[in-house]
């Protein structure tokens, strides 16, 4: 009921409705509508009462990443149908995972805050609270299990075409990082449920740093944030950009077969096409030339020796000469 009244709220554009409007609508007494209204300014939304007016949303309170939020206008079909939001949590990733079986496609968990955040190869992946967007998407596609890293590209292919919606220009740090003025804003942690020809689930992780001034000494010199780099942007704008760049993206996938528009974006939006970079696997680091992103969505690199090798997403890490890119 109060997710209907702040919809309905929500759609003034910050101009009044009266009670009696709302009333009617939902189809409960005006006495009723108050008593949600002083629960739901509560929750820390500010709306405004004013006599003979009605009710009216001043802001939306710290950004919230809530499901009344994100999805008040959000132009999906699967995607965010239902978002779970937690102030905190372990990791959205372990808990997608969880509850993954019994829920439908497109489920959104994220929370405000992680406490055991994790990026890949089992890094942790700092996730302060109302600092970035911590959340991860639960997909059941009909491909096959190897088919699933691909996911990850279009993952980043969304967050990079998402930010350039908003005004901000990033690359992709093939496979699953995104850069802003050659520092990390982005990371996306893929995982994988399945048998040999199905696969049960896939957790899609993603991690983007907006609000973050200070950074650990550790990565201080690799991360980044927007507002670190002056853009100033709405965390439920980001995410409603993302998740709708990403349900066209994956339909295409794995409705039609279609990569080549997911591909497109990461070839015109990489951050190592070209350039030298290090692949790093154990302890051994060898220096080679990134030359494509092949159909597959490996990356294609010439050896020193002058062989071409076809690099798998998880294989290896990868480092730029000079510094992270």
């Amino acid at each position: 009921m109060r997710d209907k009244i702040i919809e309905i709220i929500l759609d003034q554009d910050g101009g009044f409705i009266s009670g009696e409007e709302l009333s009617k609508y939902i189809g409960i007494s005006r006495a009723a509508i108050w008593k949600h209204i002083k629960i739901l300014k509560e929750e820390g939304y500010n709306i405004e009462s004013v006599n003979k007016k009605g009710y009216r949303l001043i802001e939306i309170p710290k950004d919230l990443l809530t499901y009344k939020n994100i999805n008040h206008k959000l132009n999906a079909k699967i995607i965010g149908n239902k978002i779970i939001h937690f102030e905190t949590i372990g990791s959205t990733n372990d808990y997608a995972k969880e509850i993954a079986s019994n829920e439908d496609e497109g489920t959104i968990i994220i929370s405000e805050e992680q406490t055991n955040g994790r990026g890949r190869l089992g890094r942790q992946w700092y996730s302060k609270s109302y600092d970035g967007i911590w959340m991860s998407v639960i997909l059941k596609p009909n491909i096959m299990p190897y088919e699933a890293p691909f996911i990850t590209l279009i993952a980043g292919a969304s967050i990079a075409k998402a930010l350039k919606n908003l005004g901000v220009e990033t690359l992709i740090k093939w496979p699953n990082d995104v850069i802003l003025n050659d520092k990390k804003i982005s990371g996306i942690l893929t995982e994988l449920s399945a048998e040999i020809e199905r696969v049960n689930y896939i957790v899609l992780g993603i991690g983007i740093n907006v609000k973050t001034m200070e950074f650990s000494q550790e990565i201080s010199d690799i991360a980044t944030s927007l507002y670190k780099e002056n853009y100033k942007i709405s965390r439920v704008d980001i995410v409603k950009n993302i998740l709708e760049e990403f349900e066209k993206l994956y339909f295409k996938y794995v409705n039609e077969n279609s990569k080549e528009e997911t591909l497109d974006i990461c070839r015109k939006y990489s951050a190592i096409i070209g350039k030298e970079i290090y692949l790093l696997k154990n302890k051994s680091k060898e220096l080679v030339k990134c030359l494509d992103i092949n159909k597959d969505g490996n990356l294609i690199v010439e050896k020193k020796n002058k062989t071409i090798q076809e690099i798998v997403s998880g294989e290896v890490s990868i480092r730029g000469v000079e510094g992270y890119v």
